[in-house]
């Protein structure tokens, strides 16, 4: 993140700190108007802020950034919990990060999703997949946080994630263009910030297999695992014997416990 660095040097101090405490109070603010003020509106809250492209080509704005205030389709008792845990994850990354570079993380998704319905014209009602990609980085970074399924099954949070992961898979596949659009904005915003870090360790631990293979390709070749530089006795000769590495020998030679400590040591020249 050395570009993040740099640039929250420079405009850092603009982050908002705690930004996902005002989002799930939107959230709950917004569920309790559609729960409880039907008969104030004409229409549904929830239809009044959501990202709908021509209505914002027809000047309602707010809706490029009022969409995530629309909570989770649930009953009342589950948006509490919901929200907890939208509010746990983002609050979680931002300790992590810092204030500015969680509120990056949280602002390009939401200007993917943007873009990406503005272009093809779909509708975006619920923030659903902006919010899983918070459960994707958080679970990245505390794999073994234990949730609570309801309250009583305690799970670590990286299998939930790839239950979620394959759940975004199944939804891109089957689901409706709108829905495209946020599971890929949901993923591309994961691996920005991720991307490189599981291409590495992908790299080393396939560089890890490969040496393994190497060494027990060799192993299997000489088929013996010790064997006395001066002597050229191995385990297979003697099974009871040991071995060791002389640490004044310049590389490594292995000797037998007869000539460990009675053999002209080697150096390079």
């Amino acid at each position: 993140m050395g570009f993040l660095d740099r640039l929250e040097r420079k405009i850092g101090k603009f982050a908002i700190k705690g930004l996902m405490m005002y989002i799930v109070a939107l959230n709950m603010a917004v569920f309790l108007l559609d729960l409880f003020g039907g008969e104030l509106f004409q229409e549904s809250v929830i239809l009044k802020l959501a990202l709908i492209p021509e209505k914002v080509l027809a000047g309602e704005v707010w809706r490029l950034i009022t969409f995530i205030f629309i909570p989770p389709p649930t009953t009342p008792l589950f948006i509490v919990f919901a929200l907890i845990l939208i509010y746990n994850f983002g609050t979680g990354l931002e300790e992590e990060w810092g204030s500015f570079k969680f509120n990056v993380y949280y602002f390009v998704g939401i200007l993917e999703t943007v873009i990406g319905s503005m272009i093809t014209g779909y509708p975006h009602v619920v923030p659903h997949y902006l919010n899983l990609s918070l459960l994707f980085a958080f679970a990245r970074l505390y794999p073994n946080y234990i949730i609570n399924i309801f309250f009583v099954l305690p799970v670590p949070i990286k299998y939930i994630a790839w239950v979620d992961w394959a759940f975004m898979g199944i939804s891109f596949l089957l689901g409706t263009g709108s829905t495209r659009i946020a599971v890929a904005a949901a993923v591309v915003n994961y691996f920005l910030f991720f991307g490189k870090d599981i291409l590495f360790k992908s790299r080393v631990r396939g560089g890890s297999v490969v040496r393994k293979a190497k060494y027990q390709q060799y192993v299997k070749g000489k088929d013996y695992m010790h064997k006395c530089t001066v002597c050229g006795i191995t385990e297979k000769d003697d099974p009871q014997m040991d071995f060791r590495y002389c640490s004044t020998c310049e590389g490594d030679y292995e000797y037998c416990m007869e000539h460990l400590k009675n053999h002209e040591h080697i150096k390079k020249s």
